[in-house]
């Protein structure tokens, strides 16, 4: 069975980053996709970053030049590396994968909060 393990979020400045960190483990192939999606209190849950194997990076318009998604494919982890960070930031970071088979898995997200 596929988990995900978040790491990385908490509570920072304006201005500030944060790298988060997901690591999958339960599968015995690669995941064609690994990425980070969010979700805000009232809003609906939005993609922020997705790489996929050989692929380029896709972000958000919101965090296009400010936040960098990358992975380690031989420990299945995706990293997204978060800078200048602002209070519209402040989210539920979930990490997805996709297995070879377009099954999709979610980790049970893991909260930042950027104060203003």
């Amino acid at each position: 069975q596929v988990q995900l393990v978040e790491s990385g979020g908490g509570l920072v400045q304006a201005g500030g980053s944060l790298r988060l960190s997901c690591a999958a483990s339960g599968s015995r192939f690669s995941f064609n996709v690994m990425g980070w999606y969010r979700q805000a209190p009232g809003k609906q849950r939005e993609l922020v970053a997705s790489l996929a194997t050989g692929g380029r990076p896709k972000y958000a318009d919101a965090v296009k030049g400010r936040f960098t998604i990358s992975r380690d494919n031989a420990k299945n982890t995706v990293f997204l590396q978060m800078n200048s960070l602002k209070s519209e930031d402040t989210a539920v970071y979930l990490c997805n994968v996709e297995d070879p088979w377009a099954r999709a898995y979610w980790g049970q997200g893991t909260q930042v909060t950027v104060s203003s």
